[in-house]
């Protein structure tokens, strides 16, 4: 529960009901809104932010939310650095709480993306110095503003948060809410029909055909920014040649892949961005399915006749299965012999942040209406991740991605992501794969959730009829 080093959704949308932004996202993705803060101002130069604290809010301990909590709150995201989301808060000089209820943010350079930053999960407001805790036991069962209190955790079945009764906002329906580990899709659908579950956050494809026609239950896609993709691990041969990724990327069927996994419910991913995502560029260049130039990259690489290599996925995903598959036969055309290794989620996740793999299934949604999170995320090693997992560098991507950060000028920040977007297709750090609406599945007794395209929702606002 550590909101500034976890990257994964299933964590965050849980600590999202508890420890809240000064900022938040818009309900159509596009900008952000204030939401513990009430405004802000910016100097002349760009480089000073004064932001005003919304007034007579209290954290679930009932101590009062001051400019000390949001300084501590801020600190401690920028701390982690390149080992968690400080990246995201790379450009903040000091923070300063400037009295109780204002907040001062000194910039060492403008910084275009700062306030979509701010909205970020990682720079949710918790009490000042962990409320007296050690951060060890403050994370165990963090302590927020938001309309969900801690309840209980049971480390890879469940976790449980009740309704903040005493919440500044529109206050929650419900009395509690339980995120349960069901790995298997097939036993979520099962279970959302047999009323033990209310909501079955993402069901596989087919399942949700079948959904969307069974009695009692309401089947839904929402907008998203979401996208499938494979992470080659560059720290492994033959992964480092630019050739052997091309290869790869060329060789991937997505037409396929979108109808036979999910039932012609997506598009192929073209890009390093989402349409969904500012300054995305579908002329990049990115590879599309061509065997004819699979094969000339092949012949050009450093194996030439094929390898043998392992795809990591995640047991009980048919998505990432039936992908794993697909890419399995098509691979064999180039002389590549492609296992499948399943991990249960929780084990494929410390694979994955242990770099002990070499092609691993993954996918990403925005967090925040901006771009930068993702392309420091994915392009820069010092990003939180050593370049989402694969270990790419290259000089002149992150050179051009400092520029985005730093630039102000709309026209400007497009030419630059667009530079970025070719030049990751070129090097083909990832197989783009596809885009894909956010599915849930549930119960005709669950009213009022809502998906951002961000993948962000309010609980507060859901309830259940009898």
């Amino acid at each position: 529960m550590d909101k500034t080093t976890t990257f994964d959704n299933n964590s965050i949308y849980v600590m999202e009901q508890i420890m809240e932004p000064l900022f938040t996202v818009s309900k159509d993705g596009s900008k952000v809104e204030p939401w513990l803060a009430t405004g802000y101002d910016v100097s002349d130069d760009k480089l000073t932010y004064t932001i005003h604290l919304r007034e007579g809010v209290t954290f679930s301990n009932g101590q009062p939310l001051t400019a000390a909590d949001v300084k501590f709150s801020i600190d401690e995201d920028t701390a982690t650095g390149s080992d968690g989301w400080g990246y995201i808060n790379s450009a903040i000089d000091t923070v300063t709480a400037t009295d109780d209820n204002t907040v001062t943010i000194t910039l060492k350079y403008a910084w275009a993306p700062l306030i979509a930053d701010l909205s970020l999960f990682s720079n949710g407001i918790i009490p000042n110095n962990y409320g007296g805790q050690t951060k060890d036991a403050f994370y165990a069962a963090p302590v927020g503003t938001g309309p969900f209190i801690w309840d209980s955790w049971k480390k890879g079945q469940y976790v449980k948060v009740k309704a903040n009764k005493d919440y500044w906002g529109h206050k929650p329906h419900l009395d509690s809410v339980t995120w349960t580990v069901v790995a298997d899709a097939n036993t979520r659908k099962l279970q959302l029909q047999g009323g033990q579950i209310d909501i079955d956050d993402t069901p596989d494809w087919s399942s949700f055909t079948s959904l969307k026609s069974a009695p009692g239950i309401n089947a839904q896609t929402f907008k998203s920014t979401y996208m499938e993709y494979v992470t080659f691990n560059e720290q492994r041969q033959p992964f480092q040649d630019p050739h052997v990724r091309r290869a790869i990327a060329y060789a991937l069927d997505r037409d396929a892949i979108i109808k036979t996994v999910l039932f012609g419910n997506g598009t192929p991913a073209d890009s390093l961005l989402s349409p969904g995502t500012p300054f995305y560029d579908k002329d990049n260049g990115a590879p599309t399915f061509d065997m004819d130039k699979a094969k000339q990259e092949m012949a050009q690489s450093t194996v030439p006749n094929g390898f043998s290599t392992t795809m990591l996925i995640s047991s009980g995903d048919p998505n990432q299965a039936s992908i794993a598959q697909i890419m399995q036969s098509e691979l064999k055309d180039l002389g590549i012999d492609l296992q499948i290794q399943q991990l249960d989620p929780t084990a494929q996740k410390q694979a994955r942040l242990k770099s002990d793999f070499d092609l691993v299934a993954q996918a990403w949604t925005m967090d925040i209406p901006d771009p930068d999170e993702w392309t420091s995320f994915a392009v820069d090693p010092d990003g939180g991740s050593h370049s989402s997992f694969s270990y790419y560098t290259n000089p002149q991507v992150i050179d051009l991605n400092k520029q985005a950060q730093q630039e102000t000028d709309e026209s400007k920040r497009q030419d630059l992501y667009s530079q970025i977007q070719t030049q990751v297709s070129a090097d083909s750090p990832f197989a783009y794969l596809y885009y894909a609406p956010y599915v849930f599945a549930m119960t005709d007794h669950v009213k009022g959730f809502d998906v951002t395209p961000l993948g962000n929702y309010h609980l507060e606002d859901v309830y259940k009829t009898k």
